[in-house]
Order: structure tokens, then C-alpha cells, then sequence
């Protein structure tokens, strides 16, 4: 009886002691694989080896590498390492992806404040003859002013009949007078073809305007 009684209190230890050991062997194994929260990194290499390590491989620098939790769950994934010249080229990519979405949401900006404005053709119809209008009456100022300079000139001219033959006996005050009259209708034929200019631009501008708003009316 006492015999069975200590083979039950041997089996009874070692069943402890086997629980112990393997508790130390999984508190070990958590540290050596990551247990201190930074992981296992594997990876596959250039020769197709499957490689493990506590910190990154530098065999793998080339090539994505996995972080694993202690359980072989993926816990983090590392970008390959990269040349100046890749960075250089992986920044210049994301830059440009930045500008694009900045142009892209400018351009929504644009059209929401569009349509604020002109809610319907009728309205854009009316600002575009207003604009025009506007420069219309610059340029038949201009206009009038030229028919003035032209009926001065030809006083100035009728005066210069009589010096045809030798203009330089014409009295000063009629050839300084006969001179400015050149000048200013020299810049009164400028200004009106600067405002001929203006007049396509606002019309083209509008026109660009209203193909644009022809789509942004249709959204629902």
C-alpha cells in the first residue's frame, strides 16, 4: 500500500515538474521570438531560402520582410529598403500624387463655387452681356474720341495746304499741333484694339464657363 501511495506522489511530481519546464520553455521561446513586442522577421531571399531573425534581415534589405507575433500571426509588414535614387523617385511620385489630389479637390472647389453663382444659363447669359456691354462703352468712348482727333486734323491739315510745297514755313504751333494729333490717335487706335482683345477674352472666358457649367447642371 505505502508502495503504490509513493509511485502516485512520484508521478504526481514529475506531472508538476513537466508543467514548470514547459512553462520556462514558452516564457523562452516568447523572448527569443519577439515577446519583448518587437517580433519575428522572415522573409524569402533572392535564393529562394525562407530566413528568420529577432531584427530585420539584411539579406532581405532588397524585398518586403514580415514581422510575426510569437502565435505566427503577421504583425507588420517592412518596406524594402531603398537607393537614393529610388527615394528620390518614390518621393517624386508621392508628390505629384499630392498635387493631383490638391488640383482635384481646387477643381471641385472651382465648380461648387460656379454653380453658386450661376445656377442656371439664364443668369450667365446676363453677366456675359453685362461684361461685354461694359467694354463696349470703353471702346465707343475711344471711338468718339478718335472722330474728334480726325476732325482736328483735317482743320490742321487745310492749314498745312499752304505750306505744302515747304511744310518747314508752317508756323510751329500748327506742325507741333499737327504732330500730337499723329501721337493720339496713335494711342487711341492701341486702346481700342486692346479693348477688341478684351472683348474675345471675356467671351472666350465666358464660353469656357458655360461648357463647363452645361455638364455640372446635368449632376443630379
Amino acid at each position: 500500500m505505502f508502495r503504490w501511495i509513493g509511485l502516485d506522489a512520484r508521478q504526481t511530481f514529475l506531472g508538476v515538474l513537466l508543467m514548470v519546464l514547459s512553462g520556462m520553455t514558452v516564457a523562452q521561446a516568447q523572448q527569443t521570438g519577439g515577446g519583448n513586442g518587437q517580433g519575428i522577421y522572415t522573409c524569402v531571399d533572392a535564393r529562394g531560402r525562407t530566413l528568420t531573425s529577432d531584427r530585420p534581415i539584411p539579406d532581405c534589405s532588397d524585398r518586403e520582410q514580415k514581422v510575426l507575433n510569437p502565435s505566427g500571426t503577421v504583425k507588420a509588414k517592412v518596406s524594402p529598403t531603398l537607393t537614393a535614387q529610388e527615394r528620390a523617385a518614390l518621393d517624386a511620385r508621392e508628390k505629384a500624387a499630392q498635387e493631383e489630389r490638391a488640383r482635384l479637390n481646387e477643381e471641385k472647389r472651382r465648380d461648387r463655387a460656379l454653380l453658386a453663382r450661376y445656377p442656371n444659363q439664364a443668369v450667365h447669359d446676363k453677366e456675359r452681356a453685362e461684361a461685354l456691354a461694359q467694354i463696349g462703352v470703353v471702346r465707343q468712348a475711344a471711338m468718339h474720341r478718335v472722330e474728334e482727333l480726325l476732325r482736328q486734323r483735317t482743320v490742321v491739315n487745310e492749314e498745312m495746304e499752304f505750306y505744302k510745297k515747304d511744310p518747314s514755313k508752317a508756323p510751329p504751333s500748327v506742325r507741333r499741333q499737327a504732330d500730337e494729333l499723329t501721337q493720339s490717335l496713335a494711342i487711341q487706335g492701341r486702346f481700342i484694339a486692346d479693348q477688341d482683345a478684351e472683348l474675345k477674352r471675356v467671351n472666350a472666358r465666358f464660353e469656357e464657363e458655360l461648357a463647363r457649367l452645361k455638364r455640372l447642371w446635368l449632376r443630379p
